[in-house]
């Protein structure tokens, strides 16, 4: 008798055990699970930027440290000497070193003017494209392969597209460096020397509409 209550009181000990340690178990894997929890999901892990803003690279130790993002015949530049982009500032023509950008709630980046004629940023992620990173302007359609939307700013300030990165190369027209998405190519397009960027968002209050060169 006294071995069958020995026996009774283990096996209510075990029940109690488990039956505290399976919602412990079940909370641990809730709290780091993203389909439950927004906080440890990068899709979610996001922030608003900026109506407007410009992007600075930063790389020290680089000729691009500080350098703003720029657009001009399709394609997008760092130290390029000028954008030759039309720009008003609403009043009068101005010239700007510097593009100004718009991120959509659907995620699609934009070149901002005040036109309904669209200047979208896409990028070609895929083995062909490398990375290629470019600007459609109205209706025409961006290359094959290339996404236009999947942009977002994380709690980082960092934008990617679907979480790629920009990456710099020199050599580019008037001995500037042209753009390209970071896609784990050290030197994309049969480019040499290129180094990831980094960026920081500005935010442009009183934004001029520029009309960039393709």
């Amino acid at each position: 008798m006294q071995f069958a209550n020995t026996l009774a009181v283990a096996a209510s000990f075990i029940a109690a055990v488990s039956s505290a340690s399976v919602p412990m178990e079940r909370r641990r894997v809730e709290d780091t699970n993203p389909a439950t929890n927004p906080a440890t999901n990068p899709a979610t892990n996001t922030k608003p930027p900026p109506t407007h803003f410009q992007i600075m690279a930063l790389r020290p130790s680089s000729p691009v440290h500080y350098s703003l993002f720029q657009a001009a015949r399709g394609n997008i530049f760092l130290n390029l000497p000028n954008q030759n982009a039309t720009c008003d500032n609403g009043q009068t023509i101005v010239q700007e070193k510097a593009a100004t950008f718009a991120l959509n709630p659907d995620g699609g980046l934009y070149l901002y003017r005040r036109s309904p004629s669209p200047q979208q940023i896409y990028a070609d992620l895929s083995g062909m494209g490398q990375g290629k990173l470019g600007y459609t302007i109205g209706a025409q359609p961006p290359p094959r392969n290339a996404e236009e939307t999947g942009w977002a700013v994380g709690q980082d300030g960092q934008l990617t597209l679907r979480g790629f990165g920009f990456i710099a190369c020199p050599g580019a027209i008037e001995n500037s460096w042209s753009v390209w998405m970071d896609t784990g190519r050290p030197n994309p397009g049969g480019n040499a020397g290129c180094v990831g960027v980094p960026i920081s968002l500005s935010e442009v209050k009183e934004p001029s509409s520029c009309d960039y060169t393709f």
